[in-house]
């Protein structure tokens, strides 16, 4: 069977992360968090005392950057320059900062052709903001994940409560009404459903119910290509 490329956007917390890499991992593709490589060039700005809002640097810097993604059993490991910082791209600093690293338009075109090196034989399952409008525009199934900001913020709240962060809910919710913003507003790869793309809201689904979604949509594809 002839293996495809699936893309799954939406905002800030909607589940994109967690159902893209399952869904992978059950299909035997491989999963590209293409949100974990903006997360990565905002870590090295902050690292190297480098404003996120001086776009020339924040390109060499992006330019420079050796960045690998591998699955390790259920989680992606991205490493920087040899150094694995999956666990240091997700914190509130990085959340706070990632905005205009993620809208610089020399960043964009920098990682959207690592993005379209790693997924050019297909097989792959990426998450992001603009991957069924920029990066892989061809792609064979594209997926809308959408839900609602409070539940969105329960869900982020959670996530860095497991990791020892303790946050307000409200300041949650206020961080991501203001990437949805960003995201929304931004000239290059901005948040954006392609006409194409199959919405799902999660606000009320398990993740488990996210997943069997969309491997019956995917399947349905791979069965008709």
């Amino acid at each position: 069977m002839r293996r495809i490329i699936i893309a799954i956007d939406g905002p800030a917390a909607s589940g994109k992360s967690t159902t893209a890499r399952e869904v992978a991992r059950r299909l035997g593709y491989t999963y590209i968090d293409s949100g974990a490589m903006y997360r990565a060039v905002t870590l090295e700005a902050l690292r190297e005392n480098v404003s996120v809002h001086n776009r020339d640097k924040v390109i060499e810097l992006a330019r420079e950057l050796d960045l690998k993604l591998r699955s390790h059993e259920s989680k992606t490991i991205i490493y920087m320059n040899g150094e694995d910082v999956s666990e240091k791209i997700r914190t509130p600093e990085i959340d706070q900062n990632i905005s205009p690293v993620a809208a610089n338009p020399g960043v964009r075109a920098i990682m959207v052709k690592k993005q379209q090196a790693m997924g050019e034989a297909g097989g792959i399952v990426m998450d992001g903001r603009d991957i069924g409008t920029v990066v892989f525009p061809h792609a064979d199934l594209k997926i809308f994940m959408i839900a609602s900001v409070k539940e969105r913020a329960i869900r982020r709240k959670k996530e860095l409560e497991q990791k020892g962060v303790k946050i307000d809910l409200e300041e949650v919710e206020k961080d991501i009404e203001y990437r949805d913003k960003q995201d929304i507003n931004r000239n290059h790869g901005p948040l954006l459903k392609s006409d194409d793309a199959v919405e799902l809201d999660t606000t009320r689904l398990t993740v488990e119910e996210q997943i069997r979604k969309i491997l019956e949509l995917a399947q349905n594809k791979i069965e008709t290509s």
